[in-house]
């Protein structure tokens, strides 16, 4: 048998255009995704694996549309929302976002502190060094050098694979279980169902990897390598989120060991599965939090700038894009200071950046499909028909996923009350 050699070509242009969808979809497991795929292997064990399955298929077909508007149009998100429904709604949504992403800043640089106070360092220095780091790259930075930072932090994500290998689970038993679907109808087990699909697909994410596609001027005829770029992203965090959950389902499930956050899963880990185990969980939780307190702020930055017709771009600077770098910087020091500051309502801030989320998303993905549906915009880019059916059934699912998010949110006790 004759084995056809790489073609280099196409290697190279692959490479070239890696980027986008790998960093935005990583960045989703951020310390609130952490969190929640911890707390259910603690609480569920191996049973909610099942819904990664449809988790990623959800989370590709929403990624790759954005990606393909960006590439065929040139255009971002926020400039098309503007463009064909107006400044009215673009208003209210890039403030919704702002909101929301504010929120989200404030959990991930409390995700960093509480992971560095595993190794015993202050969050009253963690943070301070933590938000220099993330906003010297990004002003100082270049497009290129960011993005091949981002790539780096990506696959820091792994030690949570080496981490649930130490925990020694049974691998059989997490194969069928990922491959068998299966409902209990409790408050507890629903719930942490719509919490592990609710952090899978944020109003962030499709703003700024259409964004990071645009900035990367791809051309249409090199889409395939963008559309794997996707796929490959979409796949990798999902990988990593079942490692989360075999991780602490082999060990603090089986052991009746009860957490309440990311943090509590690295600690917990330490007798069950060895110190190893828990320090590359601290360190992925770290490592995750740092990461996505650089994007999310910069991903609000872009969607603002663009929406509002500024410019914006990590190439450019404070002189040519000064609302692009004074909103980056202003995110990052409120962020941080909430964080800092003893009386900040914390829990209260992040609980109302989930549901702002919640609220976001139905719009966010209703103005994606009318955009992508285009034939004046996006020409013979269309979706195809069989296409628009998995999208539609998908923004329709996520949606209803996200309105009992916010509802069990808003009305923790309400499954209870339902008899659930």
């Amino acid at each position: 048998m004759r084995f056809r050699r790489p073609d280099k070509a196409k290697i190279a242009m692959f490479l070239a255009v890696l980027g986008p969808g790998i960093v935005t979809a990583n960045v989703d497991n951020d310390a609130g995704g952490i969190a929640t795929y911890s707390i259910a292997g603690a609480q569920f064990g191996y049973s909610l694996l099942w819904t990664l399955i449809p988790i990623t298929i959800a989370l590709i077909v929403v990624q790759e549309m954005v990606a393909r508007m960006g590439v065929v149009t040139g255009k971002t998100l926020a400039d098309l929302v503007r463009e064909k429904f107006g400044i009215r709604p673009t208003f209210f949504l890039l403030l919704a976002l702002v909101l929301a992403n504010l929120g989200n800043t404030v959990a991930e640089f409390a995700g960093w502190a509480a992971a560095l106070e595993i190794f015993g360092v202050s969050k009253y220095l963690s943070v301070p060094i933590g938000a220099i780091a993330v906003w010297f790259l990004v002003v100082k930075g270049t497009y290129r050098v960011v993005e091949k930072i981002f790539l780096f932090a990506c696959t820091i994500y792994f030690t949570y694979i080496v981490s649930a290998v130490f925990a020694h689970p049974r691998w059989g038993t997490v194969v069928a279980e990922l491959a068998t679907p299966h409902l209990r109808m409790d408050g507890a087990y629903l719930t942490m169902i719509i919490g592990v699909v609710g952090t899978t697909i944020a109003p962030w994410m499709q703003f700024y990897l259409q964004s990071a596609v645009v900035e990367k001027n791809v051309e249409v005829e090199d889409y395939r390598y963008c559309r794997t770029d996707v796929v490959v992203g979409c796949v990798m965090t999902d990988v990593v989120a079942l490692f989360i959950i075999v991780a602490c389902g082999a060990t603090l499930f089986v052991n009746g060991v009860s957490i309440e956050g990311a943090k509590d899963a690295a600690m917990a880990l330490a007798p069950f599965a060895g110190k190893h185990a828990s320090t590359l969980f601290a360190i992925g939780l770290a490592n995750a939090s740092l990461f996505a307190a650089s994007i999310l702020p910069l991903s609000t930055a872009y969607s603002v700038c663009e929406g509002m017709g500024w410019e914006s771009g990590i190439d450019k600077d404070f002189r040519t894009a000064p609302q692009f770098f004074w909103l980056y910087t202003g995110l990052i020091v409120l962020g941080g200071a909430l964080v800092l500051y003893p009386q900040a309502p914390l829990i209260l801030i992040m609980y109302l950046s989930q549901v702002v989320n919640g609220v976001m998303l139905p719009f966010v993905l209703v103005f994606m499909l009318k955009l992508i549906n285009d034939r004046e915009l996006m020409g013979e880019h269309v979706n195809s028909r069989a296409f628009n059916g998995i999208a539609w059934t998908t923004t329709v699912v996520m949606i209803v996923l996200t309105v009992l998010l916010v509802v069990v949110t808003v009305f923790p006790g309400l499954p209870g009350f339902l008899g659930l």
